[in-house]
């Protein structure tokens, strides 16, 4: 007897879906390495006090936690096009208010521009769970690795537009501002071709999975959100600082945007075999690889202060997040269902966001005020990585050495 070959699934919906979301990422992805080029330096510019002059990434990545849940229950409940649409919204308001504290010279204006630009960043960060939704089980890693692939073009469209944009009136960082709304207006338009159905409400007698508690319980989600929470805060950690810390060693502007533009092209260009990497290898020994690179970034940082280190150093920064995160990403999306979706997802970013919001604070701290130059400070910053990777190297390795028990998905 003959058995039939087993029919391939048809991906056709996703991959249609990954095109949308790559140009999504692509285009209104580009004003992230923007705002973190020019937010720094612009907050230096407003503040009173050096040791604030990271507080309006900070107040990005705060209103990026804070938004995590509320986006999430939206796109759950309305289906992810709302959900992009009023992350989009919120960019563009952003931009407008940022660009008004900048004309005022009101630092406090100017933060609340960033709080409202970190609803963007949340809905921005849920690409990559959009692109899993009508996925195969053998496309889901490649489809997420593909989506974060479309950051290696706004790697490139963001530095740019900062460099034409930073002097083009007489306010600084102004025009970058300016261009932030334009982008989220005409980006806006892309997520009108995403065809992703909007979660069935739940019949009153259909099971409601495991609750928030239960899940943050069972090992591989709780190692996935540690692991995710750890390669998202030390590369926002490093990379707050960068600007400051190669402006204040001597360097320029444009310089600063150079080692941006490296390392936010290291961020995406390996997304294009990550995927492959993670089928091949296993997703645990990929994220595994993603922590040592970016322990190997903090040792490079520590040999000096010449252009080259700032580049190879953040270069490996860009590669290990990649690594890390899309593995925890994979991991996490393998581990629930889609009745647990919107609880898990947005308590996921909740939590990751929550991270990277303490390492942005402590970034400009540790950066400014941590010692009395700006070497000392970049020898802080990157010193402090070493108890964060510890925490989430031991979390993986004990996940892998503990004794294997059926999980409930």
């Amino acid at each position: 007897m003959t058995l039939a070959a087993a029919t391939p699934p048809d991906n056709s919906q996703a991959k249609r879906n990954v095109a949308v979301l790559v140009a999504a990422q692509a285009v209104l992805g580009s004003q992230m390495p923007m705002i973190f080029i020019v937010g720094g330096l612009a907050g230096q510019s407003l503040a009173s006090n050096p040791c604030l002059a990271t507080l309006p990434i900070s107040l990005i990545v705060l209103g990026s936690m804070l938004a995590a849940t509320p986006i999430s229950a939206i796109m759950q409940r309305w289906g992810r096009r709302a959900g992009f649409l009023v992350g989009a919204t919120a960019g563009a308001c952003g931009g407008v208010v940022g660009a008004y504290g900048l004309f005022l010279g009101s630092f406090p204006v100017f933060l609340l521009g960033s709080l409202l630009t970190g609803i963007y960043m949340s809905a921005h960060g849920f690409y990559r769970f959009a692109a899993a939704d009508t996925a195969s089980d053998e496309f889901r890693p490649k489809a997420i690795s593909y989506v974060m692939a479309g950051g290696l073009a706004a790697a490139i469209i963001g530095p740019q537009i900062v460099k034409l944009t930073s002097t083009a009136y007489v306010i600084p960082f102004l025009g970058t501002y300016l261009a932030v709304i334009a982008v989220n207006i005409f980006g806006s338009a892309l997520f009108f071709f995403l065809d992703i159905p909007t979660p069935a409400a739940p019949k009153e007698d259909a099971p409601n999975g495991r609750t928030r508690l239960q899940m943050l319980k069972t090992p591989r989600i709780a190692v996935a959100i540690i692991c995710a929470m750890v390669s998202y805060a030390l590369m926002n950690l490093v990379m707050t600082s960068t600007p400051l810390a190669v402006v204040g060693c001597g360097f320029t502007a444009n310089d600063a945007a150079d080692v941006v533009t490296s390392h936010v092209l290291a961020m995406y260009v390996p997304s294009f075999f990550t995927g492959q990497l993670i089928t091949r290898f296993g997703v645990e020994k990929i994220v595994a690889l993603g922590l040592a690179i970016l322990a190997g970034a903090g040792v490079v940082a520590l040999q000096g202060i010449e252009l080259g280190n700032f580049f190879v150093a953040l270069i490996l920064l860009g590669v290990g997040w990649n690594f890390g995160f899309i593995g925890a990403t994979t991991m996490l999306a393998e581990s629930h269902d889609v009745s647990e979706r919107g609880r898990m997802q947005g308590l996921n970013d909740l939590l990751v966001f929550g991270g990277v919001t303490l390492a942005s604070l402590a970034s400009g701290g540790l950066m400014n005020c941590s010692g009395g130059s700006p070497v000392e400070g970049w020898t802080a910053v990157n010193l402090a990585m070493i108890p964060l990777l510890t925490l989430a190297g031991g979390a993986l390795l004990w996940l892998v050495l503990k004794p294997s028990e059926p999980e409930t998905v």
